[in-house]
Parts: C-alpha cells; structure tokens; sequence
C-alpha cells in the first residue's frame, strides 16, 4: 500500500508540476534550473569572519579587525539581495517550508567549494522567543538546519539555545540599538552544557544582517566553553 502510494505520489508529481517560486515557471522542484544558475549559484571573494563581500585579496575585512564579533567564521549561499531576499521571505513568513532543504543544499555547496571549510561538530539553529514561535508556528532557521545537519553529517541540537528574553525584530529597531536590543538574550540550555564545552559549534540562521543576533548567540556558546563557534546562513545583506 505505501508503496502503491508513492507511485501514485510520483505520477501525480509527473502530471502537475510545481510552480517556481522565483519566475512561476514550471519545474519539478522549488526553483527551476534556469533561475538557480541566473540568482542562487553565483561565488563571490567574502570575508571569512562576517561573509561580508570583499574587494581584495584578504581574508578578513576591516570591520572585523576593528571590532571582531564572538563568532569565528561565517558561510553565505547568496546575498540577501533581490529576488532571493523573495525565497527568504516566502520561507519565513509565507510559511513555504519546502525552500529550506533548498537553503541547505546552497549552503552545502558553499561550503564544500572552499577549501578553509572546518566543519563545526555540532549544529545550533538561532532560537525564537516563545511568543514569535507561536505567533509563526514553526522556526525557519530550524527547518534549514535540519536538511543541513544531515547533509553534512554533523549532529543537531534543536534545543541546545534558548532565548531567555523576548526581543524586538531586528528589522523594527534603529541600527544603533540592535546590539543593545539583544544582549544577554540567549543563553546555552543547562543539560546541553557539556555538550558546548571545548567543542566547535555552529549556528544555523536564514539571514544575516548587522550580525547582533549570531554575535550574541556566539557569546553566549563562548560563555558556556564553545572553543570555536561558525556562522551558516542562507544569506548575507551586503553592507550599505
């Protein structure tokens, strides 16, 4: 029976495919093959602590020299820039879940063309508070880490943060008052204390823009013993 089910699953797929989410094209998955090469798979030189795009040779940008952030490392599939900035926001309000295993795959390969990949041992998705994961229903950074865990063989601890206090949107406060708006905002979950300890930890979002909200998470695992602690997110606002 289950298998008389797929079969029919596949048929059904066969006769009415999928609209791509970017051009409303036909295709069999979430973006159409044309669409992915024009908008998802383009490689650019970033910095290797924030992923913000860089104009020359070196490996770190100057903001991070001046002031460098808790997290080690970060990996970007896209800019958040127009038309993916469309997909995130489809995934993280739209409630279209089917675009995170897409994240995830544009996060694999990002991170698999470089060679100064080091694969953190254990995955942590940027929590929500209580109220916005009612609100929404779901956690988009969760659904992304999800696919990317088992992609890259590398274990997720869905609860190993927690968000002790309620935030604002990041989106909704004025640049000056986002680090404020989430200091001491998460905290490493006691049970998964040893977990963190001297470990290599990475943190899984859907977009990265100032970067207060992984800084925070970052000093939260570094608190708690994480001795490296990498940024993967499925896209980076290039900086004004």
């Amino acid at each position: 029976m289950a298998i008389n089910s797929l079969f029919c699953l596949d048929v059904l797929g066969s006769l009415l495919p999928a609209q791509c989410a970017l051009c409303a094209g036909s295709c069999r998955g979430v973006v159409c093959s044309p669409c992915r090469r024009q908008y998802l798979e383009h490689t650019r030189r970033r910095c290797r602590q924030c992923a913000n795009p860089l104009a020359d040779v070196a490996l770190v940008c100057g903001r991070c020299l001046r002031r460098p952030p808790a997290y080690d490392a970060t990996w970007t599939a896209a800019d958040y820039a127009a038309p993916v900035d469309q997909l995130l926001l489809q995934l993280k309000f739209g409630a279209r879940l089917a675009l995170a295993p897409l994240f995830a795959q544009l996060l694999v390969a990002a991170v698999r063309r470089d060679s100064g990949w080091d694969a953190p041992q254990l995955l942590c998705p940027v929590p929500l508070g209580p109220a916005r994961l009612v609100e929404r229903g779901y956690n988009q950074a969760l659904e992304i880490a999800r696919p990317l865990a088992r992609r890259l063989a590398i274990p997720l601890q869905a609860r190993l943060a927690t968000r002790v206090r309620e935030t604002r949107a990041q989106s909704g406060v004025a640049p000056r008052e986002r680090r404020a708006n989430l200091a001491q905002a998460f905290m490493v979950a006691p049970q998964y204390a040893e977990q963190v300890a001297r470990r290599h930890v990475g943190i899984v979002d859907d977009v990265m823009s100032s970067g207060h909200t992984v800084h925070a998470l970052a000093a939260a695992l570094k608190r708690a013993g994480a001795r490296k602690v990498t940024v993967l997110v499925a896209a980076r606002t290039p900086p004004r």
